[in-house]
């Protein structure tokens, strides 16, 4: 075969669809490599063992402090079919994390974006830090990311190609979202609101019978809430309440800033684990504003010697071009521009709303990095290329440490995380027949004791006397360090790590230090354990 064959020999047998396939099968092998590596955090617990007793017993009704109900019959479905264990709990987030790559396919069919950007916004899907740590997380954002794709996809298609099926199908997947977490309202109105902006500037166009199509997708929508949220209709209730307790609940969170944090903290986030997609969408943002409009008379002809004023104008129209385009107008690279500017849009509101919300939890920037991405591959140069590819070694060692590493992680990602040294206090409690807990956080301990194998556990109120726990002869008992006795005659006195995050506070004054050594004491809370003499585990 002679050299010149061989480019023309890569791109036959590693075409746009292969490579996408690869891409998804990595990013399906390294959410579903080794996925009950950690112990659950203590949300995870909560989400699993509700979904563990609605199987066992059937009991679920909608609380807005655990969000909505598709993460617990979907989780429980699981339960039903393989056995409750963390790895099956997790199989569902993770294989939706996924399934983010080949959504990408049909918006490169459709021209909105070119194959080499949906290989590399792929490529930042399989392996972001963010998107890898929290597919991998029995939570209910990664369900929402994933119908916020399908539902963008959805309605582009239905848009191009005007069949009523693919509204029905965005108008699922906006459902599905709005029944995972009552953060999907954001993307609604998000992409509502860009939809009428598009729609006033004849950037799309509705088919003929859209009234129709919609009347139908919203009857589809509200079939598909009412079944989750009133429980296939145990709780009718809910869905006369439901709404309203959403928004005293999470308006409440908002004003108290339970888990505050400062309006930076995704940033900060995304400078810790994502600093390449987050550096390129910045970048790119700018190219955007300073590229070009398409003729001077949608432009005014800006000329850049005009000075900084002439140049926030154009940046100005760039982004919120106000004429209508000519019949025809939009080929592929309109398409791909008009895409872009979704997107930045998209990104802003989403790093604002996120910035204004009182409660600052990790998870919560996927919903962010989601456009993030999309903004970053937009003008995919071979310079840009190999710069996104070359970022790969940065985002694998960080999807590394804080993914895979078997051990406490002195990390902003973990927010509150069960210690790996729950593992040596449940190897105690396996070994005993009756164990005390006596303080109000034990969880995972419900979860990883649930059914018969949680009768040997006790949980009571935390002023019980030593003479009462002595006089019921416990083989072990627990307690928080804090709320605990300096020593009970009989027992032997172990402390361990329950949970811990990480300390803003201690790292503020070190930033750029610990960003290269990610080291640092993180804040616990701690138990103490009191092993009974006698106990196979005393001897040692």
């Amino acid at each position: 075969m002679k050299a010149a064959d061989i480019p023309s020999v890569v791109r036959t047998h590693l075409s746009f669809e292969r490579v996408l396939l690869l891409l998804f099968l990595a990013a399906l092998l390294v959410r579903l490599y080794h996925l009950d590596l950690k112990l659950f955090h203590h949300d995870e617990a909560v989400h699993a063992w509700f979904s563990y007793r609605l199987l066992t017993q059937g009991t679920y009704s909608y609380n807005p402090v655990y969000h909505g109900p598709l993460l617990y019959y979907t989780t429980a479905a699981m339960f039903g079919v393989f056995g409750a264990s963390d790895l099956v709990a997790r199989v569902v987030p993770a294989v939706l994390g996924a399934l983010l790559v080949p959504l990408l396919y049909p918006l490169r069919r459709l021209g909105y974006l070119s194959s080499r950007q949906a290989l590399v916004a792929a490529l930042f899907i399989v392996v972001s830090p963010e998107m890898i740590y929290f597919s991998r997380f029995l939570r209910n954002d990664i369900f929402v990311v994933f119908f916020t794709l399908l539902l963008l996809v959805a309605l582009l298609l239905y848009l191009e190609r005007e069949k009523p099926g693919y509204l029905v199908v965005a108008a699922a997947a906006a459902a599905l979202g709005m029944s995972a977490k009552e953060n999907m309202p954001i993307v609604l109105l998000i992409f509502g609101a860009y939809g009428v902006y598009a729609l006033r500037r004849g950037a799309i166009r509705l088919p003929a019978r859209w009234r129709r199509d919609i009347l139908v997708a919203s009857l589809v929508a509200i079939g598909i809430m009412a079944l989750f949220y009133s429980s296939f209709g145990q709780h009718p209730e809910v869905l006369m309440d439901g709404w309203l307790q959403a928004i005293e609940h999470w308006t409440a969170m908002h004003q108290q800033e339970r888990l505050g944090g400062p309006p930076y903290f995704y940033l900060m986030l995304l400078l810790l684990y994502d600093l390449p997609i987050l550096v390129l969408a910045v970048f790119a943002t700018g190219q955007f504003l300073k590229a070009a409009p398409r003729t001077d008379q949608d432009t005014g002809g800006f000329e850049e010697k005009e000075g900084w004023p002439a140049r926030l104008r154009h940046a100005t129209q760039s982004l919120f071009e106000k004429k209508r385009p000519a019949e025809g107008a939009y080929g592929t690279e309109d398409k791909n521009r008009e895409f872009t500017r979704f997107c930045i849009v998209w990104m802003i509101a989403s790093l604002a709303v996120y910035a204004y919300i009182g409660e600052k939890v990790p998870w919560l920037v996927i919903h962010q990095l989601l456009p993030l991405i999309f903004v970053a591959v937009y003008r995919m140069s071979d310079r840009k290329t190999v710069i996104a590819v070359l970022s790969v070694v940065f985002l694998v060692g960080m999807t590394w440490h804080v993914a895979f590493t078997p051990a406490d992680i002195n990390e902003p990602i973990v927010q509150v995380q069960n210690s790996e040294e729950m593992r040596e206090v449940m190897a105690l409690i396996d070994a005993s027949d009756r164990v005390a807990v006596i303080t109000d956080h034990y969880w995972p301990l419900p979860w990883y004791y649930r059914g018969e194998a949680g009768e040997k556990i006790s949980y009571l109120t935390k002023n019980r006397t030593i003479n009462y726990l002595t006089g019921q002869n416990f083989d072990l008992i627990i307690a928080h360090d804090q709320e605990s006795f300096t020593s009970i005659s009989g027992y032997q006195k172990e402390t361990y790590i329950h949970s811990y995050w990480f300390s803003t506070a201690e790292q503020r004054e070190r930033a750029l230090e610990y960003y290269i050594s990610r080291d640092g004491e993180p804040g616990t809370l701690n138990w103490d354990v009191f092993i009974k003499a006698g106990h196979p585990a005393s001897a040692s």
